[in-house]
């Protein structure tokens, strides 16, 4: 039995509640005592927030948020796993193909942003282009990563039972190495969430990202600014979760975990 497996299950929603009271408590009388007229107050972010949800403004900007990023991601997954794969099988064209990798990866997505303008202009094509960068590479090099720490001998097995090497490659190395892709998938998805809020800043006109500079810039709505930043946390959270529940799916959990 893990350690997690010991917590009880009040506890799980308890601590969490009770931290994230402090916090509201910690802010708000900070801001009190401080007495500044900048920064916003808990208060004044959930009054800020209920203007736009009457609107229509912020469920529009989540919804954009969340479709760019979903393009982007999901294209940076269909491409990426098949190529990771594939270079995880092939040493020899992993070790071709790595050199154009390691110098395309450290740079970072924001670095893009002007190519990605001049390519696709000022609009969505720009921010999903940034979301699939920031993703494509991290779940390469995982899957390469993946493939190759399968073990030998699940190869050798499956080829005894008359597999063909694209199918050992689908029904052996492949499950066993997607608990590893999938923790690659996660911190991909993390990444575009962070990429597609600074894409919007500059590169289009609407989305979490856009809320936050539009609201610094017409009338210093610092209550937007600060809600629209906990919104993007609160979304990002919630999506690190479906990865954490996917990770515990025991279809998915044969392959290098091991739980006493």
């Amino acid at each position: 039995m893990t350690p997690a497996s010991r917590i009880h299950p009040v506890e799980r929603w308890l601590w969490p509640i009770l931290a994230t009271a402090v916090f509201l408590l910690l802010w708000h009388y900070a801001v009190l005592w401080s007495g500044t007229r900048i920064f916003p107050s808990p208060r004044e972010v959930e009054l800020g927030l209920s203007q736009l949800t009457h609107r229509g403004v912020l469920y529009r900007d989540i919804v954009d948020s969340l479709r760019r990023v979903a393009i982007g991601y999901l294209a940076a997954v269909g491409a990426g796993i098949p190529l990771g794969l594939l270079l995880g099988w092939y040493p020899a064209a992993e070790q071709t193909v790595n050199p154009a990798i390691q110098l395309l990866r450290p740079i970072s997505p924001i670095a893009w942003i002007p190519v990605a303008i001049l390519f696709f202009g000022v609009g969505d094509d720009a921010a999903i282009f940034l979301v699939f960068l920031g993703a494509f590479f991290p779940i390469v090099i995982t899957c390469v990563d993946a493939v190759s720490n399968v073990p030998l001998i699940y190869r050798r097995a499956g080829s005894n039972f008359g597999l063909t090497a694209p199918q050992v490659l689908a029904r052996v190395v492949f499950p066993a190495a997607l608990p590893q892709i999938l923790v690659g998938l996660r911190i991909a998805l993390g990444i575009g969430w962070l990429v597609v809020v600074a894409g919007e800043m500059i590169a289009v006109n609407s989305g979490l990202g856009y809320l936050i500079i539009d609201s610094r810039n017409s009338g210093k709505r610092y209550d937007l600014v600060v809600g629209a930043m906990l919104l993007i946390g609160i979304i990002g959270l919630a999506l690190d979760a479906v990865f954490r529940r996917l990770e515990s799916i025991k279809p998915v959990r044969w392959g290098f975990r091991h739980e006493s």
